[in-house]
């Protein structure tokens, strides 16, 4: 049985490397892989990449979300707080 060598988290960030501008022979020659290796990697692990920037986007977007209802509700909160003390 064929032992991995890379993890898969490894294989994205050299893939990472390459998308901002790294050369492909550096990075094979640094990493020791061949050129086939890395296109099947840039085949296999760059739709997953997209996939992770679009839910990173959607996350992002309900944090927000949340962080604007979490607000509101902290200021409707102290305003009931206030005309509470006001009756009693």
């Amino acid at each position: 049985m064929v032992k991995k060598r890379f993890k898969k988290t490894q294989i994205l960030e050299i893939l990472n490397k390459y998308e901002e501008g790294a050369s492909i022979q550096s990075l094979i020659k640094e990493h020791g892989i061949s050129l086939a290796t890395f296109y099947n990697w840039k085949a296999k692990y760059s739709k997953s990449s997209n996939y992770n920037k679009q839910e990173l986007h959607k996350l992002k977007e309900d944090y927000e979300r949340l962080s604007r209802m979490f607000a509101e509700l902290s200021l409707e909160n102290m305003r009931l707080k206030a005309q509470l003390e006001k009756i009693e």
